[in-house]
């Protein structure tokens, strides 16, 4: 008689670089879309990686913060408009998109702005490390000061369009228009700035008919910061989804003619339990931390920068704690397997970890002294899981 796997036995394999699920840059990623709709529009320079979608003449994207194709898909009494949508999403497939690594704002809004990768664009993380300062740099929210140009060098995909006469608009919070993120990432054409929802949905559809050719974006957050504060799910997230909804179905009922909406969104989110086993804290964890200068990135995509020399010694040992819950990747490694997009540009070489740990499991790596308000989120996002990856793009057409 065989004898039974001992605890052993049954241990699980450390996860392979190669197992991790690549965005699809290329071809279905939010760093194809508005290279896609610009292409329909006769932009010189723009072409239309995503096939499945037919050209209009104005277009329009509508991007809420936070709301992944898996949270909209188990919500659809919440949604029921986007939800009546869903056969529509990529040109009628009715499947998604892919955000990008890491799945996180600062990222996917440059993916989406420029129409390039995160290994062109520059902004691979929430914070990455400046090679020229040697400090971490938090790309959302810009600190410390960073000269914007030299960060992200590449025009917008508005900027070019508004060159080859399209009109490109962007509809969003009066608290955006001058940030270093916008002007890296979404800038180009006119920016006009609405707090309420409804003035900045009904606002949208003015510009959408503004032009012959129109290219316009606007934006919702909220979503986005229920989930973080409360979790997917709670009855402010619910709330907040309902609120989407609407807005959703009040734009696309204001549709000019010839036009097309998009609803996307930047990344989707997972809520975290608040114990030892789900969240790993790197502040008190001296096998982690041991030969690491710098932790950045954030709780389910990291970015690790060991002091010099120590790049293998903290590969090695990160594989071992946290292999069977992260794909961990030295650098190079999360390069070749295309995680960044197909290509780096050397500017942004550094600024991606020695090491590279993105979360496949419910799992969560907080710094509890050094990052305090981030390790407290309930929701979470950043890696390459469906939860995290998959975003809609819904279709509405007049």
């Amino acid at each position: 008689m065989a004898q039974s796997k001992t605890a052993w036995d049954q241990h699980p394999e450390p996860l392979t670089v190669a197992s991790a699920p690549v965005p699809e840059y290329g071809s279905g990623s939010l760093a194809d879309l508005l290279p896609t709709l610009a292409a329909g529009l006769g932009v010189p320079g723009m072409s239309a990686a995503i096939t499945e979608l037919t050209p209009a003449d104005r277009n329009c994207v509508f991007l809420i913060d936070g709301l992944g194709w898996e949270q909209l898909i188990s919500h659809p009494e919440d949604a029921p408009f986007m939800a009546s949508l869903l056969a529509t999403s990529r040109g009628g497939t009715g499947r998604p998109l892919t955000a990008g690594y890491p799945a996180t704002t600062a990222t996917s809004l440059a993916s989406v702005g420029t129409g390039l990768p995160p290994g062109a664009h520059g902004l691979p993380g929430y914070t990455v490390r400046n090679p020229d300062t040697g400090e971490l740099m938090n790309q959302l929210r810009w600190q410390p000061w960073t000269p914007p140009g030299p960060w992200q060098p590449y025009p917008t995909v508005f900027q070019l369009a508004h060159a080859a006469g399209v009109h490109a608009a962007q509809v969003s919070s009066p608290t955006f228009e001058n940030t270093p993120l916008t002007k890296v990432a979404l800038s180009g054409g006119t920016f006009l700035g609405r707090l309420p929802g409804e003035g900045r949905v009904d606002l949208a559809a003015e510009q959408l008919a503004a032009g012959d050719r129109s290219l316009v974006y606007t934006y919702f957050a909220e979503v986005d910061g229920a989930g973080h504060r409360y979790g997917v799910d709670s009855d402010t997230w619910r709330g907040q989804l309902m609120y989407a909804d609407r807005l959703v179905q009040r734009l696309a009922e204001q549709l000019p003619p010839r036009s097309a909406l998009y609803v996307t969104a930047d990344h989707g989110m997972i809520d975290v339990p608040f114990d030892e086993q789900h969240r790993i804290d790197f502040d008190e964890d001296w096998e982690l931390s041991a030969g690491v200068a710098l932790l950045g990135g954030e709780g389910r995509a990291r970015h690790v920068y060991a002091v010099p020399g120590a790049a293998n010694d903290v590969l090695t040992c990160w594989r071992e704690v946290l292999g069977e819950q992260f794909w961990v990747a030295s650098r190079d490694e999360a390069i070749a397997a295309g995680w960044f997009g197909p290509q780096i540009d050397e500017r942004v070489y550094g600024r991606i970890g020695d090491v590279v740990a993105a979360a496949r499991d419910d799992v969560l790596l907080i710094a509890s002294e050094r990052e305090p308000k981030e390790s407290a989120m309930v929701g979470n996002h950043g890696s390459m899981t469906p939860a995290e990856q998959l975003v809609p793009l819904l279709e509405v057409r007049s």
